[in-house]
């Protein structure tokens, strides 16, 4: 059992949270929830030991392990996927190494009787009975073991981890987690660069075989699949549930009315209070219910409601020009870089109007088909873009094309036409720019809030067919739900490369499937694909044992 005790955080005089309490336990599956900036990874880091709160402790006991994973990974670009993932060791490696140096010193020196002497003895005899007391480990053949069900194969081993994806890179990491046993997995958006395989992947080892857990994600589906407790950081407190994040939501509306209830309440007594002090506080036979209605108001302690963003703000697309009744034809298209062949012989056609989803493992090609039909590469085949068509792109590396000397508003009021540009500070509101945010420079934002900007920007420029890679990657629930309603209102084709099945969940009637250089279309919306996929799954696997 690991407790968390009156931690405090502040923050150049602001409180970030203030004395908050709670224990983590053995079977824990724990989603950390809040809006942006109320300190969710903040807490993560002080309970993994990586940032010290202002007051208050995490204790644990002496021989629990905690792993994190943070949100921007720190895998060494010099190592092999074997190197590594072996570092979940090296603490103990360290360890032998150490006893073995100082046992060299042993047998080196002559000062059998000096101090320092029987201290080295001592040194060695506590560090030996440290390393001879941990379970004796293989390495190589856990590093081999765990590495395999991740799904790398042996020729992965000895491979850069440079040349991996994101979410590859992802399955490295947790690799050397998995490696160290731990009691308690802290995970920081660990789906934000993982495909619907590894995923669904990390969705079985947490819920069977992890631990206790604490998970901050803004994949719905994820988090309910996964988690059975969920801990809310909103204005400087905790308010824990123990219940999974979907029951979580009934149950924070209900706190929130009630708080609500009470607080309009209070404010009627208050001004009842006030209207009675106003009245009589000259009235000398009311004196004393005076000066005592006045000491009552100011020891009153007052109802806060919670934080809750209530803006209704429905964004629309503009209307699309009209396009030729195929916006995108594709016949034998294929892809090679060198001896590598992406996909080949790709046939497909989209028809006006139509939403649909690539989903894949990384690696299997989306991105670089969404590449070819933008024209940004070279491919072999045949590519039609319909009459009219007029494309927006959003591609995952699209924070980066702003431009870095112009504003947070000027970013937006320069793409802005007509009516909309009146709501230019609702639409910047919704997408979490406030009034202090709008005169930033583009150059001074974190990735990703230049992520939420570029998402802005496209909402507002008129196009029939939308492309968009992986569009969810920084954005909160709130902000995905905005984005996704506007999505289902757009009256263009829409093209969505994504991991996120909540996002895509009644927002495409069709999936393009990407593996083993195809590309397969699976009529119907993302989970109809995958109920079908887990089936051929199965199939694959017992052919395989048939076969073997």
């Amino acid at each position: 059992m690991i407790s968390v005790d009156g931690l405090t955080v502040e923050f150049g005089g602001t409180t970030l949270f203030k004395n908050i309490s709670f224990v983590i336990n053995d079977t824990d599956r724990i989603a950390l929830m809040g809006k942006n900036g109320a300190g969710k990874s903040t807490l993560l880091k002080i309970i993994a030991g990586v940032k010290t709160a202002n007051k208050g402790r995490v204790s644990a006991p002496n021989d629990a392990v905690i792993a994190y994973l943070p949100q921007h990974l720190l895998t060494h670009d010099k190592r092999t996927v074997f190197e590594e993932a072996s570092q979940a060791f090296a603490p103990i490696l360290e360890m032998a190494k150490e006893i073995e140096e100082l046992n060299n010193q042993l047998t080196t020196r002559t000062d059998y009787e000096s101090d320092s002497y029987y201290q080295l003895i001592e040194q060695v005899s506590v560090l030996s009975e440290k390393y001879y007391s941990i379970e004796e480990i293989n390495f190589d053949a856990e590093v081999e073991l765990i590495l395999l069900g991740l799904g790398f194969v042996r020729n992965d081993f000895t491979r850069p981890t440079s040349e991996f994806s994101g979410g590859w890179r992802m399955r490295i990491e947790l690799a050397k987690i998995l490696l160290q046993k731990p009691d308690l997995i802290l995970l920081d958006e660990p789906t934000n660069h993982m495909d619907i395989e590894s995923i669904q992947w990390l969705e079985d080892f947490l819920t069977n075989s992890a631990k206790a857990v604490i998970l901050i994600s803004h994949d719905r589906a994820f988090v309910d699949n996964v988690t059975n407790r969920t801990v809310e950081v909103t204005m400087g407190r905790i308010y824990d549930y123990k219940v999974n994040f979907s029951h979580y939501q009934t149950l924070r509306q209900e706190r929130r009315a009630h708080q609500q209830k009470a607080y309009v309440e209070q404010q009627k007594m208050i001004a009842d209070n006030k209207g009675f002090i106003e009245r009589f506080k000259g009235t000398y036979s009311k004196t004393n219910q005076v000066q005592s209605r006045v000491r009552m108001l100011e020891k009153l302690v007052m109802v806060e409601v919670d934080e809750e963003d209530n803006s209704a703000l429905k964004l629309r697309f503009p209307p699309s020009p009209r396009s030729g009744n195929y916006p995108v034809i594709l016949n034998d298209v294929s892809k090679k870089y060198d001896e590598h062949t992406v996909y080949n012989n790709v046939s497909l056609t989209l028809e006006r109007g139509e939403k649909v989803a690539f989903v894949g493992r990384n690696g299997e090609g989306k991105s670089t088909l969404v590449k070819s039909i933008m024209s940004e590469i070279e491919f072999g085949g045949e590519l039609q873009l319909g009459h009219n068509v007029m494309i927006g792109y959003f591609a995952q590396n699209q924070a980066s094309m702003l431009d870095e000397e112009l504003t947070v508003f000027q970013t937006i009021d320069d793409v802005a036409v007509g009516d909309i540009r009146t709501k230019i500070k609702d639409i910047l509101g919704a997408f979490m720019f406030g009034g202090e945010e709008w005169d930033k420079k583009v150059k001074v934002l974190s990735g990703g809030e230049r992520t939420r900007l570029a998402m802005v920007k496209l909402l507002l420029e008129p196009v029939n067919l939308l492309i968009l890679d992986e569009p969810t990657n920084h954005l909160d629930m709130k902000t995905k739900d905005i984005l996704k309603t506007a999505l289902k209102d757009f009256d263009g084709t829409l093209i969505v490369v994504s991991h996120d099945r909540d996002f895509l969940d009644g927002l495409v009637q069709k999936v393009y499937e990407f593996g083993n250089q195809k590309v397969k279309e699976h009529l119907g919306d993302i989970f109809s694909f995958l109920a079908k996929k887990k089936m051929d799954n199965l199939r694959e696997i017992e052919r395989k044992d048939i076969n073997s």
